[in-house]
């Protein structure tokens, strides 16, 4: 057997992909991240632009009610 060639186990499957964003509040920045179930990161993002005004809004919801884990507001698909 060639001691080059590594067996590496397969990556779970259905995990889905995070993005994060930036939200504004006031002169303040506000670090958020979306958790998605899409398998790129182009999906995901491409999921976050097209729900974007949604996503500010719940963020700001979160942010206000103090639910924020380690400085991130965390969100989930709609």
């Amino acid at each position: 057997m060639d001691r080059g060639i590594r067996i590496a186990p397969k990556p779970e499957t259905g995990r889905g992909q995070s993005v994060t964003f930036v939200l504004a509040i006031g002169s303040a920045r506000q670090t958020c991240r979306l958790k998605t179930t899409f398998n790129t990161k182009n999906q995901a993002l491409s999921y976050l632009q097209k729900h974007r005004t949604e996503f500010e809004l719940v963020a700001r919801t979160r942010f206000e009610r103090g639910e924020v884990e380690d400085g991130v507001v965390q969100l989930k698909m709609l």
